[in-house]
């Protein structure tokens, strides 16, 4: 074998072959979900988003996996379960932080926020056997999760994060390499008090609907996410190309 071509290494097809990501933030008051203050005081934000984080953490670790990884700004705390690998995210806009969580991984991966409590084992375990990519739409137009069969930091670096343009030109920068993409259900970030209300609801048997309850009382709850089954198969990249124009104005994956 040529040296300078060095065999790729082989991993277990399906799900056991993917590393799943998990970019966050350490959940400090004043350095996350700022958004939520008011209503809510740093304090009692910085709880909430302790609480979505920890609901995140615990569905990724339910769910099949090669790896599973935290890319962190901060340091961990006692919310992170056991069978974590935690990296530092590096400096730089959202967007090489996004592409370097990419960049340290040698197979398929799957990337999530920490702004959607309401994910499900079930929504995370994702099969690169018939596509390239897995796009998790947000109901604010950015998106959740985004998975790569071939990780490639060069599809997210100069996407214009947290701007009217962010899911669009993400998911289009997808199609435009002839990727074929699988859509992952919408889902809804939490950035605003009606957001929390609205992820607390859809997820209420969970660490942030409780935090939730702690501070504000009962929320009611919502029918379930719906998870495809099966997955409907890959968009052509022309269809896809009118959804991607279609889109709308949207915010990134962490805030």
């Amino acid at each position: 074998m040529d040296p300078a071509c060095p065999e790729r290494p082989r991993h277990p097809q399906g799900p056991e072959g993917v590393t799943l990501l998990v970019i966050a933030k350490e959940p400090r008051p004043g350095r996350v979900k700022t958004r939520l203050t008011p209503p809510f005081t740093p304090e009692e934000a910085a709880a909430l988003a302790e609480a979505a984080l920890v609901d995140t953490l615990h569905a990724v670790a339910a769910t099949p996996a090669r790896r599973r990884v935290l890319v962190l700004d901060g340091a961990p705390g006692a919310w992170l379960p056991d069978g974590f690998d935690v990296v530092r995210q590096c400096a730089g806009t959202l967007d090489e932080r996004l592409a370097a969580a990419f960049a340290g991984c040698d197979g398929p991966a799957l990337l999530v926020g920490m702004d959607t409590p309401q994910v499900t084992p079930e929504l995370l375990t994702v099969d690169f056997a018939d596509c390239d990519a897995y796009f998790g739409p947000a109901e604010d137009g950015g998106f959740w999760a985004l998975g790569l069969a071939e990780p490639d930091p060069a599809l997210l670096r100069g996407v214009p994060m947290s701007t009217h343009t962010t899911g669009a030109v993400q998911r289009a920068r997808l199609v435009e390499a002839g990727l074929r993409v699988r859509d992952l259900p919408r889902l809804r970030d939490v950035d605003t008090a009606p957001d929390a209300t609205a992820a607390a609801a859809a997820a209420p048997g969970g660490s942030f609907a409780a935090e939730l309850t702690r501070l504000r009382g009962p929320v009611p709850s919502s029918p379930p996410i719906p998870v495809p089954a099966p997955l409907p198969g890959p968009v052509p990249a022309q269809a896809a190309g009118r959804d991607a124009a279609r889109a709308t104005a949207g915010r990134g994956t962490a805030r």
